[in-house]
């Protein structure tokens, strides 16, 4: 069992606000107890190693850390950062910043890097979280997780089990290839749970992420190694990924979105593909078919189609609802985006205000692709329970929580409902193995999934 002592002063962004002597003085003892590691602030290191005459304790390691709670410096000021904290007679060096853009951990990591000396480098706070555990492939001296959830030392700090169990932090190394869903928010995301499992299960050397972005174009431009090979595109990014591809699948060019991105190793040009449709229409279909095969004619033909949403996913099932031979609707808070999409669907737009009483037909399929109902905001859905009645099929591409009030209410109202988690799993497979070349675990995919959004 390994021992760190920390006491953090409130100075330092830590809780002791108490005499300064006295929390010395319990470092000392820590170390008297046999401590492995104690941690010192860089301002009182100078003072705390000459309190000990010149014989430094031997069993115990120093680390003399310095935190930036406001910002990440460049990396020079960052290396220097080093030189100086080295220069106390530190055993350790380490450095913790805050992120206000997740491109400021490739600082950090390329630190890491070239240290000569063994160092701890970390970014806080959600857009940090990278480098928490990517300091493994980049040769960080340790991470820190906190034992139980909600009781983190430091902001965007994961716990312990999602560090061993969920990012197979033990198994990451200097070759190991790094993927992600980039999204705004992320924090939900269900996807590094199949992919984690995915790549442990067959031995592929793969860390999947949460990546939670501002801009697609900055992201990419920074992580533009080969070490960075794979990300899955979620709201609001898929648009800016078709901008960011150099090579389009005809049919996210069709769909003019992208919801998976892939770094071909012969040049290193990003590919831009769109599953969203194909996970979802078959999920769709099947619910249809209720569970039967599906027959040469889709289900979905000369069905009223109706799509809640013209972003990225709202456009690929329009396109997904046109190619299976569906009367395509699109319903939207901004009608100029709906008579957009619509038009080229040869479709119908309407605003959501006048969703409730659409109702050219009895048996209509509803789909939401916006984030009307996602946690938190549970209560919340995109249309009235009374307008449910046309529908006989109802799909929700929001999946946290699995049961949303629509699919509650919709499922109320006596039509199928397809839940986003059938979507997600369906796209997942198509991504994985474009992403590993290898055939998805599909089984194992789908009941990590299920057990993760339980």
């Amino acid at each position: 069992m390994i021992v760190h002592m920390v006491y953090r002063p409130t100075w330092e962004g830590g809780q002791y606000d108490g005499d300064e002597s006295k929390r010395r003085s319990a470092l000392y003892r820590a170390m008297e107890l046999g401590a492995d590691y104690i941690d010192v602030e860089l301002k009182v290191a100078d003072e705390f190693f000459d309190s000990f005459g010149g014989k430094k304790p031997t069993r115990t390691a120093i680390i003399v850390s310095s935190h930036n709670y406001q910002s990440t410096p460049s990396v020079e000021e960052i290396g220097n950062l080093v030189s100086r904290i080295q220069a106390t007679g530190a055993d350790i060096v380490k450095i913790a910043t805050t992120a206000t853009d997740i491109t400021d951990c490739a600082r950090i990591l390329q630190v890491l890097t070239h240290s000569q000396v063994p160092m701890i480098g970390l970014v806080m706070r959600e857009k940090g979280l990278m480098s928490r555990i990517l300091c493994a492939k980049f040769g960080g001296y340790l991470t820190f997780g906190t034992l139980e959830e909600g009781a983190i030392s430091a902001p965007g700090q994961p716990t312990i089990k999602d560090l061993l169990d969920l990012y197979n932090f033990r198994r990451i190394g200097p070759d190991t290839k790094v993927f992600g869903v980039v999204g705004n928010p992320v924090g939900h995301s269900k996807s590094p749970h199949m992919f984690n499992a995915a790549f442990k299960s067959v031995g592929f050397d793969g860390i999947y992420l949460p990546l939670l972005v501002d801009s697609l174009p900055n992201f990419l431009k920074t992580y533009s190694s080969t070490d960075f090979v794979g990300y899955s595109v979620t709201i609001p990014h898929k648009m800016a990924a078709l901008e960011c591809s150099e090579e389009v699948d005809p049919i996210a060019k069709a769909i003019e979105a992208v919801n998976c991105l892939v770094k071909r190793p012969s040049d290193g040009k990003l590919a831009g593909y769109n599953f969203d449709y194909v996970g979802a229409i078959e999920a769709i279909e099947e619910g249809l078919q209720e569970g039967g095969s599906i027959a040469p004619r889709s289900p979905l033909a000369d069905k009223v189609f109706v799509v809640i949403g013209a972003g990225g996913a709202g456009k690929a099932l329009a396109y997904g609802g046109k190619a299976k031979g569906a009367k395509v609707v699109i319903a939207n808070r901004t009608l100029a985006s709906a008579v957009d999409l619509a038009s080229n669907v040869r479709g119908k737009a309407i605003s959501l205000d006048e969703l409730d009483d659409f109702a050219p037909e009895e048996g209509m399929i509803l789909v939401n692709t916006t984030s009307v109902g996602m946690k938190p905001k549970i209560a919340e859905t995109p249309i009235s329970k009374k307008a449910l009645k046309n529908y006989a099929l109802v799909f929700d591409a929001v999946y946290t929580p699995k049961l949303t009030r629509l699919l509650k209410e919709a499922q109320e109202t006596g039509a199928v409902i397809v839940y986003g988690t059938e979507m997600l799993a369906n796209q997942a497979f198509r991504q994985y193995e474009k992403f590993t070349g290898l055939p998805a675990p599909k089984e194992l995919m789908k009941e990590v999934l299920s057990k993760s959004t339980q």
